[in-house]
């Protein structure tokens, strides 16, 4: 299963290591889930992750999150925005998480802030599941 993981799922996923966004973390690493990520939003992940408030809370170094991303881009595919949506949504930071799934052709948008996606998405046939629904996926 092809994805784009919202920054939220990946700030969520070292916060918790008991939720279901770690559990996709943990999915990608047994390779039974393809992240899907653009330059912007790897960019995105890293900028956030590194914030002081968030490494607070998630416990990890710099180097720990530079170490986390080497290993989280090694097993993700690379996707070329060739087309640029915009705007399609209310808040102009999650155009790249949109632009990435719609360019990728991702099975799924993975999110913890469906509101914000569902509308656009279906405008592309694109379909937006939190991390319990795809996990739900991946037992069938």
């Amino acid at each position: 299963m092809r994805v784009v993981l919202d920054t939220s799922i990946i700030v969520a996923a070292l916060r918790s290591r008991s939720g279901a966004s770690n559990a996709l973390l943990r999915s990608v690493a047994m390779q039974e889930l393809t992240p899907l990520i653009t330059t912007a939003l790897f960019l995105e992940y890293e900028d956030v992750l590194l914030r002081p408030e968030q490494r607070l809370v998630h416990k990890l170094d710099s180097d720990d999150v530079v170490k986390f991303l080497a290993a989280f881009a090694s097993s993700s595919e690379p996707v070329d925005v060739r087309y640029q949506w915009r705007p399609q949504l209310a808040d102009a930071n999650d155009e790249m998480v949109l632009e990435a799934a719609v360019n990728g052709r991702a099975d799924a948008l993975v999110t913890h802030n469906l509101k914000d996606f569902t509308l656009a998405a279906r405008k592309f046939g694109l379909r937006v599941l939190r991390p319990a629904g795809v996990l739900a996926e991946l037992k069938k």
